[in-house]
């Protein structure tokens, strides 16, 4: 791939550059820490026991003109002459004088259980709790509530009683895990409400402890910062999509085919374009229940060609090396990024896909499940880590050619010298750049864990965690912007002309033929 732009360009013109992509990565980061508010809200309801049999259009309301007889307390004597499976609890979402919207795109919701110890009966070990769940919506307040999903779940319930077992401890409270409930992926409704039963007979729900409440935290996106997202997606995506066609037609204008390399820097244009679409701006209109499965989509397909593009690159600059231009050369590498991804994406489309047709889902429920669950995430890390030291070792293959040609460069002749030290320079000037993005994603990702989510300077609010994103974003499209312009063709770049003397348009042989 000689006669890149990044051989001719003078370092002054090097250095504006690097000056112009700094100049927007702190502009990324600041548009998340100053404008964005928090990615995610997380909003606490406490579910209303109603009894069964009092319904307004088939659902209990927990509050409202049509509200649900309730009871307070399972100890009030109405509560003790009822039977488990006469009380619902209902849950209203969102608060009262409040309302949902498209820009929250999606609505995640665990469950939290209040149970109180006692000794006559006490939470079974490994024990399955069964939840009669029921989702409904309406756009209006006077309207009646359509059925969304329904269905009968099973979830393990996991907890632990910190004080001794005895009977001076009872009306203590277990500390139980968080159990997954439902995660919806998409709120094109204004109100939603929830309804479920803990049904029980001799072999549903029995050894589950004495539930006194339930909790919901519904957690969803803050429309502030989807504006904002949305926003830097529709920057981005035009810039990055006109480099990519700008760089191809660079390559169309050579008087060769084009190289593996130049292939692969473009389809990682491509799958950059791919992960800006803002699809987004369409899904406020319509309910698009899949927009979780497809960002984890785009996100794959961007890695996936990241990860060849890292292996491909390194493997291009191994300067002896007889297989060079040929994708067969890298088999497994690629290969591995292939079946990770696969494996991945399996295991995505059985999760979220699944909530397409029931929110309530969750591999997680069942033991069968969850192993299947770890051995797919298991075997794609183990393919990440066989990926990392194959690159890792390639690297270090590349360097070690490196070392050997700069002793080799004043014996050579004059242009076979320059074309060395343009391939010595777009190596190592793509490393630096490669270990600083590696550098600042985990740097940020450090800084975004030992926080509480934002910072006060002054009369200023500073959301790392919006920071963290929009500066990641910002970055990788950076990154890949970089790369397509500073290894398209450069116009100074002889085409074949007869009789200028080295034609580097030509395919270039293995060093192994050269001499």
């Amino acid at each position: 791939m000689p006669g890149a732009i990044i051989e001719n360009m003078s370092t002054k013109k090097l250095v504006f550059l690097g000056f112009f992509i700094l100049v927007f990565q702190v502009l990324s980061i600041m548009v998340g820490a100053l404008i964005a508010p928090s990615p995610t809200s997380a909003i606490h309801y406490l579910a209303t026991k109603c009894i069964n049999g009092h319904r307004a259009g088939g659902w209990l309301v927990p509050w409202g003109s049509n509200r649900c007889q309730e009871i307070h307390s399972f100890d009030e004597p109405l509560a003790k002459m009822l039977d488990a499976n006469d009380i619902v609890f209902a849950v209203h979402v969102p608060l009262p004088n409040k309302e949902m919207s498209p820009w929250f795109q999606y609505m995640l919701a665990v469950l939290q259980l209040d149970i109180a110890f006692k000794m006559i009966n006490q939470i079974e070990d490994d024990v399955i709790i069964t939840i009669d769940a029921g989702l409904a919506y309406r756009d209006d307040a006077i309207s009646e509530w359509t059925e969304k999903f329904h269905s009968v779940e099973q979830r393990p319930l996991r907890c632990i009683f910190a004080a001794p077992k005895t009977y001076e401890n009872e009306g203590r409270f277990y500390q139980c895990d968080p159990i997954p409930f439902m995660e919806l992926g998409s709120v094109a409704h204004k109100y939603f409400l929830i309804n479920l039963r803990l049904p029980v007979n001799d072999t549903v729900n029995a050894g589950i402890g004495e539930i006194k409440d339930i909790h919901i935290v519904g957690i969803h996106q803050n429309g502030g910062f989807t504006k904002v997202w949305i926003s830097i997606k529709t920057v981005y995506s035009p810039w990055i999509f006109g480099a990519t066609v700008w760089y191809w037609h660079r390559i169309s204008l050579m008087a060769r085919p084009p190289v593996l390399l130049e292939k692969v820097i473009f389809a990682l244009g491509i799958s950059m374009t791919f992960l800006n679409a803002p699809v987004e701006w369409l899904s406020l209109s319509f309910e698009w229940t899949w927009m979780l499965l497809l960002e984890d989509v785009q996100q794959g397909v961007f890695y996936s060609t990241l990860f060849c593009f890292w292996i491909i690159f390194c493997g291009e600059h191994l300067m002896d090396h007889s297989q060079r231009n040929r994708l067969t050369a890298y088999w497994w590498q690629v290969g591995l990024v292939v079946f990770g991804s696969s494996v991945l994406l399996i295991f995505d489309l059985s999760e979220r896909g699944a909530h397409l047709n029931n929110p309530f889902y969750s591999v997680w429920a069942s033991e069968t499940g969850m192993k299947v669950a770890i051995t797919f995430i298991t075997v794609a890390g183990m393919s990440v880590c066989l990926y990392f030291f194959s690159l890792c070792g390639m690297v270090c293959c590349v360097f070690r050619d490196i070392s050997g040609k700069i002793k080799q460069l004043p014996a050579m002749p004059e242009a076979r010298r320059l074309r060395y030290k343009g391939i010595i320079f777009r190596f190592k000037f793509l490393m630096m750049v490669t270990l600083t993005c590696a550098a600042l994603t985990i740097i940020f990702f450090i800084l975004n864990q030992v926080n509480e989510g934002q910072w006060h300077c002054g009369d200023y609010t500073v959301q790392v965690h919006s920071a963290f994103l929009t500066g990641i974003y910002g970055m990788w499209n950076l990154y890949v912007f970089t790369i397509i312009f500073l290894y398209a063709p450069s116009h100074k770049h002889n085409r074949n002309k007869a009789g200028d003397g080295l034609q580097t348009d030509t395919p270039e042989r293995p060093e192994s033929q050269e001499d």
